[in-house]
């Protein structure tokens, strides 16, 4: 701005006095800066990824030949199963989140994300959930059901002991985090990017991190879902997966890889988005086919959510449904093949320089071929049925998984080192580690094709030498050991270039994104002025760019309203509409993640009374994290720059909260959908010899009471939203919507203690489960009006500023739809 007459320097120490992360341990501890948080991410997933390696040359330790007493059944059973789970839930999506965390709003041009605070949350729920896995597995405790927890295995009559209940209630406290970072970035994306970035002119790589986030978003709930009716099965004896009493054990493998195999697309577009990005700046030309690549992933999106039963081939499911499965898995080939052609095309274009990073790209190109032409083969139905359950499988899924993520990881992290750290790598080491790790890669999955196509099947801690897999298996033993080595290379790498490397020049690779206009390592503020952008390239539209940052020649580049501020855009064109005033360091996500543990861990101890006592501190604790927002008095216009004023986002009809709880519902759509899904599927499927439902008739008087005190709730808060944006008092509604939610819940309390057992049948299992799901509804809606109502009656509401009743508008029209749907489906079935 051109009133401010500030130099580089002192705009810089201006902007870091007021986005610098406090001193001290509690400054560290409220941090909420997405640098810090997503570097937080980081490094927590990758402790987790040496963990879940440890844990891989303990299993090939075992197998290394016939007979071995390494590790004994039991053990090995905790061994393979934390080291799935590490591997898939602590490790791959976590580092995915922390990526995404720290690289978007430098993609974007922007200051922070949508919800800084909701980051910080995200990780402290990461970190709690993981630690109560991995404690467990110190305790001797561990999992040992397969990180997959296939029912009946998983059930209290198999597995009786708390083994199973670690994994159910970590891993859902991680999934916390995860759904958290879905409505983050879907929420940021949208609405948080600098001034003239259209749709069509974000980086590909942001397109890549949002299909994700819409994946994640529609993909978690399902195995949240299964993850709490299997806890509540061995908790207290619910018939929900259990054949002899209606219940189904396929419900739950129906329920895991309704996330299960998107998750493996998850893992692989950000890997892919990794590499649309890297290999235009090393190839020295811009990217071919980005229209083609967009649409491509949105479909392999979609696509995606249509292949779980993929992997149930063999559990006997009608042979119509294998065809359609079956046809269904090999067309995602397509979209991936125009991906694939896309990078070779720009290759072919381009002068690409063999670098470290383009090696690893080489490396991915590679092993992610060979792992996706395996994919294939076990998408035709015949051959998956031999080749089912063996190391073939075990083979496919990590060239798969290494190649899609880990080589473009590896990539990325010696792309922008230079940039996070100021400091470039040492060549020599680097390579070595590379080869090391590509060649023990190799050794050690190859081999296991052919044990796969021999017989070997997975999950066994011993074998015979008479099947004559001892010289494959031990040449697979000691890949894996070389391929380790490879890793701790890139580790000592990675240590050096950070502490001693030397001194890197800014935008060592030439390329043409927002994040290399910074300093290097970049500022907590990321960038002194956000500027107007006019195409994907604006380094190659302007050379001077970053220059001109520095120098306060953009938006918002006076610190002297002493606050954090960023642009809000509209979503399609990227024209700026609001300020978006962020908060500022907070403690309250780590206590709101401390109360949640409480709840988590009650749980996991049976201490059910402490556990309330814990979820009460959440509803406190989000009171108050939420309470510090607003403004008590209607804004003037904030001037930006370029003779531009902007309202802040709170005082506007389109700010990015309204979103987050948009996407927020979504997310409990789903979970509602599939519960929907299992309802019904246990209707349809019941096992041979179950015993019969008996037989409870619903009051419809009470069914009818609920849809009626659901529509009344949701026309009290359309009546508060219509005098608050009237400029008149809105209390008696919002005082009315509290009661109405109130007595709904008590009418629903009511139903669910007419809908019979639910420890005799399945079908009263989920007749009451769905009730009490609409009643959780309803006691949220309760909350959001009590908070709507404090907030108008402390003076944060008014016509300009009514974000509170918007949401409860949403969140009662969802409730009002959760009761039609579930009073219908249990009262007509």
């Amino acid at each position: 701005m051109s009133e401010a007459p500030l130099s580089p320097l002192a705009r810089h120490r201006a902007f870091e006095r007021i986005y610098a992360t406090p001193p001290g341990l509690l400054g560290r501890l409220s941090a909420v800066n997405h640098s810090v948080i997503g570097l937080r991410f980081i490094v927590t997933a990758f402790v987790f990824f040496l963990i879940g390696g440890v844990l891989s040359m303990l299993i090939r330790a075992q197998l290394a030949g016939s007979g071995t007493a390494f590790l004994d059944a039991p053990a090995y059973a905790q061994v393979f199963t934390m080291h799935g789970t590490v591997m898939m839930f602590l490790f791959a999506i976590p580092m995915i989140e922390g990526i995404a965390l720290y690289m978007l709003p430098k993609l974007l041009g922007a200051r922070d994300l949508a919800f800084p605070r909701l980051s910080a949350f995200g990780y402290w729920c990461y970190l709690f959930g993981g630690s109560i896995l991995i404690i467990a597995m110190l305790a001797g405790v561990a999992p040992d059901a397969g990180w997959f927890m296939y029912t009946p295995l998983s059930s209290s009559t198999f597995t009786p002991g708390i083994n199973s209940d670690v994994w159910l209630i970590g891993v859902t406290f991680v999934e916390v985090s995860a759904v958290c970072a879905a409505v983050e970035f879907m929420a940021t994306v949208l609405k948080v990017r600098t001034d003239g970035m259209a749709l069509n002119r974000m980086p590909i790589m942001v397109w890549y991190l949002w299909v994700t986030a819409a994946m994640m978003l529609f993909g978690f709930p399902p195995l949240i879902l299964g993850s709490i009716l299997l806890e509540i099965e061995r908790a207290f004896g619910w018939a929900f997966f259990d054949p002899e009493r209606g219940g189904h054990p396929l419900l739950w493998q129906h329920l895991f890889w309704l996330f299960g195999h998107p998750e493996v697309y998850i893992i692989f577009l950000p890997g892919a988005g990794i590499v649309s990005t890297l290999i235009p700046v090393f190839a020295r030309t811009r990217l071919v086919g980005y229209g083609w690549i967009v649409c491509s992933l949105i479909a392999l999106g979609f696509l995606s959510f249509g292949l779980w039963v993929h992997h149930m081939f063999t559990t006997g499911i009608p042979h119509l449904s294998l065809a359609f499965f079956s046809a269904a898995s090999t067309l995602v080939a397509v979209p991936t093949a125009v991906q694939v052609f896309a990078w070779l095309a720009t290759l072919l274009n381009g002068r690409p320089r063999l670098t470290l990073p383009m090696l690893y790209i080489y490396g991915f190109l590679f092993v992610f071929v060979v792992g996706g032409l395996t994919g294939v083969m076990l998408a035709v139905v015949p051959f998956d049925w031999q080749a089912h359950d063996t190391h073939f499988v075990v083979a496919h899924l990590h060239y798969v998984l290494i190649g899609a993520l880990v080589f473009p990881m590896l990539a990325a992290a010696y792309h922008w080192l230079p940039h996070i750290t100021g400091r470039a790598h040492e060549p020599a080491r680097s390579h070595v580690a590379f080869w090391m790790i590509f060649g023990g890669l190799n050794l050690t999955f190859l081999p296991m094709h052919l044990t796969g196509l021999l017989g070997m099947p997975r999950r066994v801690h011993t074998y015979d030498s008479a099947f004559g897999w001892d010289w494959l298996n031990l040449i697979s033993s000691i890949g894996g050991f070389v391929m380790t080595i490879g890793f701790a290379l890139f580790v000592v790498d990675v240590i050096q270039q950070t502490r001693f490397g030397t001194r890197a020049r800014r935008n060592l690779w030439g390329a043409t994104t927002l994040e290399w206009a910074m300093s290097t390592p970049p500022p907590s503020y990321n960038i002194a002025a956000q500027p107007t952008v006019t195409s994907r390239d604006p380094l190659e539209d302007n050379p001077r760019l970053a220059a001109d940052l520095a120098g306060g020649r953009g938006l918002l580049a006076s610190p002297e309203r002493g606050r954090m501020e960023t642009l809000s855009v509209a979503m399609i064109t990227g024209r700026p509409d609001a300020v978006i005033v962020l908060p500022g360091p907070s403690l309250w996500p780590l206590l709101t993640a401390l109360a949640c543990g409480v709840f988590f861990v009650s749980l996991l101890l049976k201490f059910y009374i402490v556990s309330l006592v814990g979820l009460a501190l959440v509803v406190v604790a989000g009171f108050c994290w939420s309470w510090r927002g607003g403004l008590k008095k209607d804004p003037l216009p904030i001037d930006i720059g370029d003779g531009r004023a902007l309202l802040p986002h709170a005082a506007t009809r389109d700010p990015p909260s309204l979103w987050g709880m948009v996407f927020t519902l979504m997310a409990n759509g789903t979970l509602f959908a599939c519960l929907v899904f299992g309802y019904l599927y246990l209707r349809v499927v019941q096992a041979e010899g179950a015993a019969s439902a008996p037989l409870v008739s619903l009051p419809w008087i009470g069914l009818g009471l609920v849809c009626v005190v659901a529509a009344l709730g949701l026309g009290a808060a359309s009546l508060a939203q219509r005098r608050v944006s009237a400029g008149k008092a809105g209390v008696a509604p919002l005082m009315a919507a509290i009661a109405f939610n109130a007595l709904a819940v008590a009418a629903l309390t009511w139903l669910v203690l007419a809908a019979g057992d639910p420890t005799q049948h399945a079908e009263s299992a989920t007749r009451v489960f769905t009730l009490a799901y609409v009643g959780v509804q309803a006691a949220i809606g309760a909350l959001i009006a009590l908070y709507a109502w404090l907030r108008m009656s402390a003076g944060y509401v008014s016509a300009m500023r009514n974000v509170e009743t918007r949401a409860l508008v949403l969140w009662q029209g969802w409730t009002l739809v959760t009761t039609v749907i579930a009073a219908l489906m249990v009262g007509l079935l």
